[in-house]
């Protein structure tokens, strides 16, 4: 660290799952604060002990009444302090929002430093189309409300992104069957950690995987954008003999559904056809 960090609150992203994944600012930031705002101390604790820091340690989230938030603001505004949330980048479905809202508000200075966000990385790794996806967080757990919420996002022109718990993730999948009928889903878990994977294919084939072999850890989502999305019927046949002139029917299906979001097994039988 070349100069003191200036008073203010700095989001600080911390590892999802390998510890290697903390940056070197990160790690900078978090020596250089006062004290350190996170979800639950004892987490945040082996964080900083693993990197040889020692910190002051402050619980703070959602659930924290505002005389807590104002102190903590109270800090910020006299010295540096980090917001951490348990892994990941703090606010991307996790608590703090308020807290930057009321520092801006106060004219504290906010200073935000990157590093892993599990919606992204799953993003990365699905293979779905990714120009576009909105984030929605974690699905309601009562089934009306999810296919509530899932009706409003059916005609979003994106891939959509999801947090889901392992013991939700057979019951969330249904409701995205028949929410969102005939759409590609990957399903990763377990991300930056030594059993990573991610599987993709249509809800039903996962859900029978899943059924088989119940998922342990934490998950993310991708689900594919509406084939509407995709365009006129002739660009994807345009797509498919572009492909067909170097791959068979189902490899040809499998590239298009990847480039578009289209329903692969709707591709393959227009492959077979075009063939």
């Amino acid at each position: 660290m070349t100069k003191p960090l200036e008073p203010g609150l700095y989001i600080v992203a911390t590892p999802i799952g390998n510890l290697g994944d903390i940056t070197l600012r990160a790690i900078e930031t978090l020596r250089g604060v006062d004290a350190v705002a996170c979800e639950d101390t004892r987490v945040a604790g082996k964080l900083l002990h693993h990197l040889g820091i020692k910190q002051r340690l402050i619980r703070h989230d959602d659930h924290s009444d505002d005389a807590a938030r104002s102190g903590l603001l109270d800090l910020a505004a006299r010295g540096p302090v980090a917001l951490v949330s348990d892994a990941g980048t703090p606010l991307i479905s996790d608590p703090g929002y308020r807290l930057v809202g009321e520092a801006r508000t106060r004219g504290i200075a906010v200073t935000v430093v990157p590093g892993a966000c599990a919606a992204i990385a799953a993003v990365a790794l699905s293979g779905l189309p990714s120009d576009r996806f909105l984030f929605a967080g974690f699905l309601p757990a009562k089934a009306q409300a999810r296919a509530t919420m899932l009706a409003e996002l059916a005609a979003v022109p994106a891939s959509l992104v999801f947090y889901e718990t392992a013991p939700r993730l057979l019951d969330t999948l249904a409701a995205i069957g028949q929410g969102l009928p005939g759409r590609e889903v990957a399903v990763a878990r377990e991300l930056t950690k030594l059993h990573e994977e991610c599987g993709r294919g249509p809800v039903e084939e996962l859900i029978a995987h899943y059924s088989a072999k119940p998922p342990r850890g934490e998950i993310v989502l991708v689900v594919a954008p509406p084939v509407a999305d995709a365009g006129p019927a002739f660009d994807a046949d345009a797509l498919l003999r572009a492909e067909l002139a170097h791959a068979g029917p189902s490899q040809a299906a499998s590239a298009v559904a990847r480039m578009t979001g289209m329903d692969r097994k709707t591709l393959y039988a227009r492959a077979l056809e075009l063939r």
